[in-house]
Parts: C-alpha cells; structure tokens; sequence
C-alpha cells in the first residue's frame, strides 16, 4: 500500500533507522559501538511492527571541519537499503535524503531501479540538494547551482525511474535516449518524495514531488509550509497526489528513568497518541519517528511498544 493510500485510514509512521547515519545532533552513544548484526534486527522489529518505511542518509564524505558534528559515519543508502531489502518482507525502504545531484541521474536511476526490483516494489525515492560544500567539490558537481541541478536530475530520473527500458530525456544537463536499462523497477511509478524546507524545497516539492520530507520544521511552521504547496500545486495545475510528511519529536513510550532531553515526548500511549494525532490536524498524512533509547534492546522495545500501544490510535 503506498502511504497516500495507507494515510486516508490514519497517520503513517515510519522510522530513520539508528547506526547507519551518526551525526550528534541525533545519534544515540550506544550507536557508536553498534554493529551491522544491531542494524539488521532493529529493521527486523520495525518491518515486524508494521512501520510503513525505514530510512536511511546519504553523504559521500564528510569534510574534516564538520566531523565533530556529523561525524564520518554516513552509510551508503542503496547498500545499506539493499542489504535490509533481503531481511525484511513488507516495510518501504525510503532514502531520506539521497543528494542526487552528486550523480548522474542514469547512474541513480540504474542503483534504485535495481533495489526496487530486488525488494518487490518498496522503494520510496526521498531527494535532496545536499549542503556540504566540499563533498560536492571533490565530486566536480557546482555546489552553488545545486537547486537547478536537483531540479533537472528530478525530471530526469522521472523519465529514468519509468516503465521505458529504454528512456528519453533532453535538458539542459543531462541528455540521453537509446541507452536501455534493466531490469526495470517493480513500481510502475517509483514515488520520489522530496526533502528541506527552504522556499525552494517546497516549491520544488509541490511542483516535482509524491511526497514533501520536511526538515525538521517545528509544527508551529507546519500550517503555513503546507498552505504554500497547496497553493502552488493549484496555481500550476499539479494533479498528482502528494503526501506531506513531518518529522516527530524525538519519542518515549512510558516514563524513563533518565534524562530524555527537553524536546522529547514521552509517557502514557494514550497521551502519546493525543499529541501525534495532532500532526493530522494540521494536513500531515506521514510522520518520521526516532525513539530515544540506550541500547539495541532499548529500542527495539520502544518499537514494540509504540506498534502495540501508540500506532493504533493514529487510525481511524
């Protein structure tokens, strides 16, 4: 079921997976020592919870100056995706975000045609424009013209990710026709969901996009953001369907005896529930979420909790 689908019975959820990204602005410490063993259960309890999708980051190499911050361990998305592809049986792999302008859009195409055709259709393609400068640099690609770049490698791989074995695009940057590629995705039309918040993002995700990711956009900005795709969708005759994601505080299901951090919602499920359900008054049909935690076993009971405690007050 695709989450615009699922989303008309209820708020879905699905999770940024630990370990595979670990930037101190989220990462828990235990992640440090984690192991790919940890990495693959955790994606095993969620596909057993019924999580609508698992996500994973995307940055090729982290400049010295920011390590401290992002660190260096940054997963690759289409291995990583496929690596949990073969171990789970039915939740959505999501990309959240691949910076697609650091590759040509045939080369993209060809790695995320194949996961979908590995995983039996469960590909969510998340995009985004990337940020680093040096990363972008050292792989030749105009960091300054990123947004424009981004917004032509989205047309393209529309054309890339279709049903054509042998697909046809002609922009100003990239330009193909006569190259066929196979095997082709599962997905008649792989969903490409669209990350950030800047008024380019939205634009560009109302105007481009299946889906709208959010960067972390407190819910307070939430109503005016989505007031601004819609208007954009109507003013440039958008018909295709979108969904509008949000990503949730960082959660708590129960009382913690530890330090969870100002921002984190925790207690009772019922409260919990209350508080997320909130996200869909304001137009959001999806929702990111990260459980605070202090080991593997933490969180994966975290998971079991929400899916038997919390998830099912978010549907109706």
């Amino acid at each position: 079921m695709t989450a615009a689908a699922a989303a008309e019975h209820g708020l879905v959820h699905g999770m940024q997976l630990p370990i595979q990204s670990q930037s101190t602005l989220f990462a828990e410490p235990w992640e440090a020592g984690a192991t790919p063993d940890d990495l693959a259960e955790v994606a095993r309890a969620a596909d057993r919870a019924g999580f609508h999708y698992l996500a994973t980051c995307d940055h090729v190499a982290v400049p010295r100056r920011l390590a401290a911050a992002m660190s260096t361990t940054w997963y690759d998305p289409v291995a990583t995706l496929a690596y949990l592809a073969a171990i789970t049986t039915r939740v959505r792999l999501l990309s959240h975000v691949a910076v697609v302008g650091l590759r040509h859009p045939l080369l993209t195409a060809k790695q995320y045609a194949t996961l979908d055709h590995l995983s039996g259709g469960r590909l969510i393609l998340g995009v985004g424009a990337g940020h680093v400068q040096e990363e972008f640099e050292a792989l030749g690609v105009d960091f300054a013209g990123r947004g424009a770049v981004l917004d032509e490698t989205v047309d393209a791989l529309r054309a890339a990710l279709g049903p054509e074995e042998y697909p046809e695009f002609h922009g100003d940057r990239f330009d193909f026709a006569d190259l066929g590629q196979r095997p082709r995705p599962v997905q008649a039309n792989v969903p490409i969901w669209v990350g950030g918040s800047s008024p380019a993002a939205v634009r560009r995700a109302a105007l481009r996009g299946d889906g709208w990711l959010p960067q972390g956009d407190p819910r307070d900005r939430l109503p005016e953001q989505i007031a601004r795709i819609r208007e954009l969708r109507e003013r440039h005759g958008v018909e295709r369907s979108i969904v509008i994601g949000a990503i949730a505080e960082p959660l708590y299901v129960g009382e913690a005896r530890w330090n969870l951090g100002r921002r984190t919602l925790s207690g009772k499920p019922d409260a919990l529930a209350d508080s997320l359900r909130e996200y869909a008054a304001l137009g959001v049909q999806q929702i990111q979420l990260r459980f605070r935690s202090r080991s593997r076993t933490e969180l994966i009971d975290q998971i079991a909790a929400f899916a038997a405690d919390v998830a099912p007050h978010l549907t109706t």
